[in-house]
């Protein structure tokens, strides 16, 4: 190792090598395979919130750049390019489920969601939607699959359109999005 410098990673130079990395869509993140350069102060918050050494990083194309080359690997989360995988804390999931558009209805019906940084998802076999419930307050928890075992926490406002909407099936309470069904609640705990 005689002079050789050890990597400090940044946000600024991981910035360049994706610009420098990204064509066109989202980068190839899982064919990425670099030498972990150490952990970077960078959170996520569970609101969706990003952060650089306790700051709020407040210009979204840097965000959404950001997010654009997250990877999750044995339950760490990681910022990964060509070159280097820094890792970085995510407090609850990476992605923030905004909002949903829904069309048709029943088990004909679309849900699609959209994230803080504009990722969209439609949920069915390959973007499940999954309650866990909180077993001190007991309430519900809701999150969807948005792409390569990165999943969004849908917000509050959204999770209760989606009470709006569903319906009772096989003694659940949920909602069909793209033929498939996704239980919210035992239609029987409704009922006590």
């Amino acid at each position: 190792m005689s002079g050789q410098k050890p990597v400090t990673p940044s946000p600024d130079g991981l910035a360049a090598s994706v610009k420098a990395a990204k064509t066109r869509g989202l980068p190839p993140v899982h064919l990425w395979n670099p030498p972990f350069c150490g952990d970077l102060d960078i959170r996520i918050a569970k609101d969706g919130t990003w952060s650089y050494l306790g700051s709020p990083i407040n210009r979204v194309e840097l965000v959404k750049l950001f997010s654009s080359i997250l990877k999750k690997e044995e339950g760490r989360y990681f910022l990964v390019t060509p070159a280097e995988k820094v890792g970085i804390t995510v407090e609850d999931a990476p992605f923030v489920a905004v909002d949903f558009e829904h069309e048709g209805q029943g088990e004909a019906q679309r849900l699609t969601f959209t994230t803080q940084v504009g990722d969209t998802a439609i949920a069915g076999p390959d973007h499940p939607i999954r309650i866990v419930l909180n077993t001190e307050t007991d309430e519900p928890s809701p999150y969807i699959l948005v792409r390569a075992n990165l999943e969004a926490r849908i917000d509050r406002k959204s999770f209760y359109r989606l009470v709006e909407i569903a319906r009772h099936h096989d003694g659940w309470f949920g909602v069909w999005s793209d033929g498939q069904f996704f239980p919210l609640i035992a239609s029987d705990v409704l009922e006590d």
